[in-house]
């Protein structure tokens, strides 16, 4: 089975992904490790997002779609994978829709997590690093033994990642690159859209019924 995962940021989709992957005993494919392999082996394609990378610029998506096509082709896809993190354009998407065409496939499912922008704030605003030993504590939901204080003693650092204004910001990139997204899955009869509300065994289960998975 060939599916994608989407999601905005704080919705759960490292774990449902490594749940998925199990299930669908198929890889998942991310393009930030492929790109980060690629850079590592000298590839051609690896050569080209270097430089753009080095640069500090967004790689194309001509490569982008190159590194995906060649992981796709490779054994271990054979029977299916979980693409998490692309596509995250129209453009990607058609293009992926093109290389898959050309071998005969097609994405049979894309799951697309739904959490309320509020509570993503809430989940990801929440949380707290200690800046010795690295633990995530989360003032709510797992509150470490006082608000600037981590059990090691090391001070607790509220990260800018994890700040409302980045959170809202990301979140509206996520708004405006993924509802086109979702709509082009839509009228191709493949998205599933899951509550991403609850206890993750809870999503899981709503996604596995999707899927038809046990």
């Amino acid at each position: 089975m060939d599916v994608i995962l989407i999601g905005p940021p704080g919705a759960g989709k490292g774990t449902q992904a490594r749940w998925l992957v199990e299930a669908l005993r198929a890889p998942q494919i991310s393009t930030g490790d492929m790109l980060r392999a690629a850079r590592k082996a000298g590839t051609e394609l690896g050569r080209k997002a270097d430089t753009f990378m080095n640069a500090g610029k967004l790689v194309p998506d001509e490569v982008v779609v190159g590194l995906v096509a060649e992981r796709l082709h490779a054994p271990d896809c054979a029977g299916g994978f979980l693409l998490d993190g692309f596509p995250r354009t129209i453009p990607q998407a058609q293009a992926l829709d093109a290389e898959l065409a050309r071998h005969g496939r097609k994405v049979q499912s894309v799951v697309a997590i739904e959490v309320p922008d509020e509570a993503i704030v809430r989940r990801l605003s929440g949380r707290r690093t200690c800046g010795t030993c690295n633990r995530i504590w989360h003032l709510e939901f797992d509150p470490p033994p006082s608000p600037a204080t981590c059990s090691c003693g090391g001070a607790l650092v509220h990260r800018d990642d994890d700040k409302e204004a980045t959170i809202r910001n990301r979140l509206k990139v996520y708004h405006d690159q993924t509802s086109p997204l979702a709509e082009y899955y839509e009228r191709q009869g493949v998205l599933r859209r899951v509550a991403g509300d609850g206890k993750p065994e809870e999503v899981r289960g709503r996604i596995f019924k999707e899927l038809g998975l046990r």
